[in-house]
């Protein structure tokens, strides 16, 4: 019973040097983010395309530049917190375990760039653009830096969530947990819930709405063919075990 209290207190502390060695680089990479906060905002601004923006109360932007250091800071991070986490979790997985989570792990950080690079590159310029266009004659368009930099976080950040959407599909399905039949049958309520979805992530314009739900129709798509390909791939491996232990057992 001491032994096994030991091991719990140890895992905990191990836990809270994990979290410790995550929170410092965060703090560390936030404060150094700060130093380069013109070139950051330089880059924010790039898809409004020459827009103005104002600031309508006195700490609104010393805020907002606190907000992107953070923001930049656990992006920079990442790498680190996320192989804090790798380490702690490893001695509790074995080797297939091991093998599927740091396929998690280095996907997720995939399809999260590539969703927030299609964000940043297509979806905020057109966007923007398209509210910029809305305006009736006689009216300037004022955007506040911090309602504006609200905007571009939230569409980046769905972006980047809504595009693990392969990764969490075929992880199911190479756990046997869904198949292509079972994806295929309830395409139309998932197409649905990712409408749904689109409109609770996004702001409330549906341009942003569109542009989001569009990719992920199309990434589920592409889920239905992987969770295909794995299936095929774990029904042969099954089949050859099978195979062998029936040889096995005959020439016994």
């Amino acid at each position: 019973m001491g032994d096994v209290q030991l091991s719990f207190v140890e895992h905990l502390e191990e836990l809270r040097r994990r979290l410790f060695i995550s929170a410092l680089v965060v703090v560390v990479a936030s404060i150094g983010s700060y130093f380069f906060i013109d070139f950051i905002i330089a880059l924010i601004e790039a898809p409004a395309r020459g827009l103005d923006f104002i600031y309508i109360s006195p700490p609104e932007l010393f805020v907002a530049y606190m907000r992107i250091a953070v923001i930049c800071g656990l992006a920079i991070s990442s790498p680190v917190v996320l192989y804090q986490f790798w380490k702690f979790v490893k001695p509790a997985l074995n080797k297939r375990e091991q093998r599927y989570l740091l396929f998690a792990l280095y996907m997720g950080v995939v399809f999260f760039a590539i969703g927030v690079s299609f964000a940043y590159i297509m979806v905020l310029p057109l966007a923007l653009e398209f509210f910029v266009r809305i305006a009736a004659p006689g009216i300037e368009p004022l955007f506040s830096f911090a309602y504006y930099l609200g905007f571009v976080t939230s569409v980046l950040l769905a972006f980047g969530v809504v595009y693990q959407l392969p990764l969490f599909v075929v992880l199911l399905g190479s756990l046997g947990l869904v198949s292509p039949a079972f994806l295929r049958k309830h395409r139309k309520l998932v197409l649905l819930g990712i409408v749904v979805l689109s409109a609770f992530l996004t702001p409330p314009d549906v341009v942003s709405q569109v542009m989001l739900s569009g990719p992920i129709m199309l990434l589920y798509e592409l889920s239905i063919l992987l969770t295909v390909l794995i299936t095929r791939k774990r029904r042969k491996k099954e089949q050859e075990e099978e195979l062998e232990y029936i040889d096995t057992d005959t020439s016994g």
